[in-house]
């Protein structure tokens, strides 16, 4: 038996509040890998959301090294998830655990990246200010809520904005006034979910060891230490979205929230653009590069991103798919406007991306995973 074991990106998580936040990847693979006549087993490594590369990578070997002495394994990291998955792996690492505690490593077959920033992303730059912590705060709150009460109406939403004044006070405001809204919101969920919710939201806010280790200098160190291993299979996904000036008929079309999340993209996406000087990304073949300008209507640059990630920082080893997408579009989280809808929009951003967009990336993903069993 195969097994694959999926590891969630920063402020990601397993599962919380009764949300799986691999629940739509693992559908789909399941499906095709059923069809294919690939018997497999899927687990989710429960992450710490914002701890440090090195201690996700170890919750990670723990919970692999339970899988069966013979099963061959696949690793599928999404974001910083990747960067776990890369670390574990490398044979010139060391993350302080024993021999049995990695020994399964050598079962790996693959490991596939999600988006992930094996070249950093300017970003971690801003969340390791002042507001910008405030804003990595606010986000994790908004996620988790939205996931666990779903798109709030508009009532939620005025009482939301009442809280904070505006999107400004959002995102450069305090964490007391956060923390209070986020009291509010929690009203909405039963009382084991809240127990879930502030438990993560007390993870984000006590241990934010990854975010200065995803800046373009560190992961320039990362690069240097962390060499891929010779029997395993990398294979990334790779996507970018639409500028935020774009953004402007989607918060006339859709709700309070989506403005609200578009406001946020706009935010985040700007400081994603800012590349740095002297730590460049990938320079892909040619072939790679056609498919990343077609995928980014013909401007690709290292100002391209995903809203979380450059486009060109998710390169690592073979590129599986590249399209149109957000960071999150790809885990099946998106606007599906078919009826009945199975997808529910983190965030707004103004790419395309649909069923047919994660069909395609889940056809390529499984397709690696079962060339090299």
């Amino acid at each position: 038996m195969d097994r694959i074991y999926f590891v969630p990106g920063m402020f990601g998580f397993a599962n919380l509040a009764g949300y799986d936040y691999f629940g739509h990847v693992r559908s789909a693979l399941k499906q095709r890998l059923d069809d294919a006549g690939v018997e497999c087993a899927f687990a989710d490594v429960p992450s710490p959301p914002t701890s440090s590369i090195r201690h996700r990578a170890k919750v990670l070997a723990r919970v692999a090294s339970q899988s069966g002495d013979n099963d061959a394994i696949h690793l599928v990291g999404h974001s910083t998830g990747g960067l776990d998955a890369r670390l574990i792996l490398s044979p010139t690492s060391f993350v302080g655990l024993g021999g049995d505690d990695v020994a399964w490593t050598r079962r790996v077959r693959t490991c596939v990246t999600l988006n992930t920033p094996h070249y950093g992303t300017p970003l971690a730059g801003y969340f390791a200010t002042v507001s910008g912590t405030r804003l990595l705060y606010a986000l994790s709150l908004f996620t988790v809520l939205s996931l666990s009460v779903g798109e709030p109406g508009l009532a939620m939403f005025s009482k939301l904005l009442a809280g904070l004044g505006s999107v400004d006070s959002l995102l450069g405001g305090d964490l007391k006034l956060i923390t209070r809204v986020s009291n509010g919101l929690l009203r909405f969920v039963d009382d084991n979910a809240r127990g879930e919710i502030n438990e993560f939201l007390s993870l984000v806010r006590t241990d934010q060891g990854a975010v200065i280790q995803i800046m373009p200098e560190a992961m320039d160190l990362f690069n240097a230490a962390a060499e891929d291993a010779d029997d395993v299979a990398y294979g990334c996904v790779a996507t970018c979205a639409p500028p935020p000036s774009t953004l402007g008929l989607a918060r006339r079309i859709r709700s309070p929230y989506a403005a609200l999340t578009a406001a946020v993209f706009s935010t985040l996406s700007t400081f994603a653009s800012q590349a740095h000087a002297r730590y460049p990304y990938a320079d892909p073949p040619s072939k790679e590069l056609d498919e990343l300008r077609r995928a980014a209507r013909g401007r690709l640059d290292e100002e391209t991103n995903d809203g979380i990630v450059p486009t060109l920082s998710m390169l690592w080893g073979q590129l599986l798919w590249a399209g149109e997408g957000d960071h999150l579009d790809v885990l099946g989280h998106f606007y599906d406007d078919q009826k009945p809808s199975q997808h529910v929009d983190w965030l707004t951003s103004g790419a395309r991306f649909d069923r047919a967009r994660f069909a395609s990336v889940m056809d390529a993903v499984a397709a690696f995973l079962t060339a090299r069993r």
